[in-house]
């Protein structure tokens, strides 16, 4: 079974949509153009030829082209876009299948982002998140065996971890919440598993 959050290979030098797909990412495409077909979105034939393209597609990029024209961008199955997010007096979020880049700016000024990153693509181990918080706050949502630390200057600001990881010495990614918070908040959380989960181990 795939690893959700496998670390990208060279992905420093690979754009996102360079990077190799892998069977559930194929798998989650071919899903939503059933659907489309269901709906009447997608006719007989456009299904068809998508999912051939689909089941053909080598890159992240390639599937990601298959599915456009059929949800917004925030419903996106597959996510190419690597720009940083800024939040202005508003939300912004990323989550779903998404490369997150080895160092990732973000801004939250009287707004909130937030990076689920549970089935993301971590492209290093070590991934940085350059947080610049006023009024704001930054919330993520950690997978399991996944190492957070904060190292942003905190000014009047306030920060919450709740993170599950195995015991002992720790293996995993890492991610580093750097950059200046100017009362705001940072969270990460690992969300409790469903009861399913649990039972298969997952």
């Amino acid at each position: 079974m795939d690893n959700p959050w496998r670390p990208a290979t060279r992905a420093g030098d690979v754009p996102p949509r360079d990077l190799r797909a892998s069977d559930s990412d194929r798998e989650k495409v071919v899903a939503l153009l059933g659907d489309a077909l269901a709906d009447g979105r997608l006719t007989m034939v456009e299904h068809e030829d998508r999912v051939h393209q689909a089941y053909a597609a080598r890159t992240l990029g390639e599937l990601a082209a298959l599915t456009l024209d059929l949800l917004p961008a925030e419903q996106q199955p597959i996510h190419v876009d690597d720009r940083p997010l800024h939040a202005l007096f508003g939300s912004e979020r990323r989550g779903g299948r998404w490369v997150a880049p080895a160092r990732f700016p973000v801004t939250a000024v009287f707004g909130t982002v937030e990076l689920d990153l549970r089935e993301a693509i971590l492209a290093r181990r070590h991934i940085v998140i350059d947080a610049n918080i006023v009024c704001g706050q930054v919330r993520l949502l950690i997978p399991e065996g996944v190492r957070v630390d904060v190292t942003s200057r905190m000014i009047i600001s306030s920060r919450q971890l709740k993170i599950r990881t195995p015991p002992g010495e720790p293996t995993g990614p890492v991610i580093e919440i750097g950059g200046t918070a100017v009362l705001g908040s940072i969270q990460a959380r690992t969300p409790k598993r469903k009861w399913r989960q649990r039972i298969r181990g997952r």
